[in-house]
């Protein structure tokens, strides 16, 4: 049921801009965090909204993807 919903919203799902602020972090982290986003083919911005949708998405939240409608749900 939730991929009729999904496959309803896609034409009407905008995008937009996510405007985060730098954060510091110990050096293995961020060493940690680079390393992981790289062998996943992604950028550290891109691997961290990712963790952010997987954690939303544990949660209960509902939303139809998080670069592009439907993305979300190939990641689960």
């Amino acid at each position: 049921m939730r991929g009729d919903v999904v496959a309803k919203t896609d034409m009407r799902e905008t995008k937009g801009f996510l405007m985060l602020q730098g954060a510091k972090v110990t050096s293995s982290f961020r060493d940690n965090l680079f390393d992981a986003a790289n062998r996943a083919g992604m950028t550290p911005n891109e691997f961290v909204l990712q963790a952010a949708a997987e954690k939303l998405a544990a949660s209960g939240r509902h939303f139809s993807g998080l670069f592009n409608p439907g993305d979300i749900e190939a990641a689960n």
